[in-house]
This record gives C-alpha cells, structure tokens and sequence, in this order.
C-alpha cells in the first residue's frame, strides 16, 4: 500500500524569481504526498496567495505554519491589513484553498508504521535567545542595533492589537501548548513552526545577534514533553538535519538565490522527505 509521503520545505521567498521557478516545478513523488510549508512564501498578499494556490494544485495536501515575512505591511502590500488582522485573512485564503492552518484541527497522516499528527504551529519569539544570559531584553537590543545586526520585523511586522511582538508570542505559546497537551499521548508528533523549538540550531549563525528573532526559551523542552517524531523549521536558511536530546530537527529553508546558488551551500533539492524516514 502506498502511503504517500511527508515533505517539507520553507522559505521559498516567491518575490524572487528564480524562487518562483521552483516553486512552479516543485512535484509530489507519489500522488498522496503531504507539503510541509513552514514559512516565509513571501511579503505581499498575491506573492502569498499565488504560492499557496500553485502548491495546493500540486499536492495532496499542504500544511502551512506562517513565517515572519508572511506577516510583514510592506508599504506596497495591497491589504494593508496588520499583525493578528494579517494573520487572520491569511488563515481564511488558506481555508479558502484547502490548505491546513495552526488554527484548524491537527491532520493526522497514515504512514507504513501508523498515525502521526501533523501540528502546524504559530509561536513568534521573545527575544529569549540571548547571546549572554546576563543581558536584559532591552540590553541585548541595545547591542544588536549597535552591531547593525537588526531583523527587519522590527520595521515591518506589527503586534496589534498587542502592545508588543513578545506579548503577542506569549499568548500563541500558551494557546499552543494547551492544544498539544490535549492530544493523545501515544500518537507521535511531527511539529512544524517557521523558527526553531530550541536555541542550539542558532549557535552556527554567523551574526549571534540575529538569534534573538529566532525563538523563545518558553518551548525548550516542548521536543521532550510532547511525543515529537520530527521536528521542522525553516528562517536560519541553513538547511541540514540535527538531533536534539535524541529528537529529529529538519531545517528545510530554501532560501535567497544568493545563498543557494553559493559555492559550498548544500545542494538544492526541495523537497526535503521528513517521513517516512
């Protein structure tokens, strides 16, 4: 019986067109195929809305956690919508579409060794993943900006109606983690979020400063507590496999031309089979 597989891939960056070549030519391997999006299609609604259709045509079915492009107001964005209004409309083309949300119930994909729950998951970061324990939120800010090491969010992604984009986190963790402490214990986990669960996977960035648009510590322990299989990520742009305390880590990101066409960069080939393994 033919099971079909879990693929995954993020950070396809659509407004690029070499991007959206591979995007257009991206193909199942078998007819059941499941896509893994773990963020990051692009900036403006139709760049989203064309990736989003152009996958959902191709495969059996798509899961979408959204990145932090996604929810960027570019200035020439056509919606002007902000923050959790953004969001929310993204959530709604995607039902429109067919395409599995982190606010519809948990899929459940039939593999040649059982059941596994497909969670997409939406969390942001808190600035937590500092690069010394001993700097403030407001310390470790000072000291990015100081570097010019600064992510574009704090321009273009807006928290409303939340005072800030840790308050915002802090109510997606919560919300999240109570979603995953209902599931049944004993049905492995493939998690997929745009940033990583844990801060170890930020140690190789070349700016360490850049890690604290990267997660939040409030998840650390969210691939021991839960009954993780994989988990997928995408944003660092450094695709590769990593274990972490005996859980499977896929960073999946296709990235900038500029990265991938590098000399060195691991081979382009999306996309990146998650299971079965």
């Amino acid at each position: 019986m033919n099971h079909g597989n879990l693929l995954a891939i993020s950070d396809l960056h659509v407004a690029y067109e070499q991007n959206r070549k591979i995007v257009e030519e991206l193909r199942p391997r078998t007819a059941e195929d499941w896509l893994l999006v773990a963020g990051d299609l692009g900036e403006l609604t139709e760049d989203i809305d064309w990736a989003l259709r152009t996958l959902s045509r191709n495969f059996a079915k798509v899961v979408w956690a959204p990145g932090n492009h996604e929810l960027w107001t570019p200035r020439q964005d056509t919606s002007g919508l902000r923050g959790v209004e953004r969001y929310q409309h993204l959530v709604r083309l995607c039902r429109e579409l067919g395409v599995v949300t982190p606010e519809d119930p948990y899929p459940v994909w039939e593999g040649p060794e059982g059941p596994v729950v497909v969670a997409p998951l939406f969390l942001l970061y808190d600035y937590t993943f500092r690069t010394s324990p001993r700097l403030s939120r407001e310390q470790a800010l000072a000291e990015a900006h100081e570097k010019g090491v600064v992510c574009t969010d704090e321009f273009f992604l807006f928290p409303d109606p939340y005072a800030s984009r840790q308050e915002w986190c802090e109510h997606r963790v919560r919300e999240t983690e109570a979603r995953l402490t209902a599931l049944d214990p004993d049905l492995p986990l493939v998690l997929v979020n745009h940033f990583p669960l844990v801060r170890e996977p930020t140690q190789i960035l070349r700016y360490p400063e850049f890690a604290l648009w990267c997660g939040t510590e409030r998840t650390a322990d969210w691939h021991l507590r839960f009954h993780v299989e994989v988990m997928v990520y995408g944003h660092l742009h450094i695709p590769r496999t990593t274990w972490h305390d005996g859980v499977r880590f896929e960073e999946v990101s296709l990235g900038y031309p500029r990265e991938w066409q590098r000399p060195g960069h691991p081979p382009t080939v999306p996309p990146r089979r998650i299971l079965p393994r």
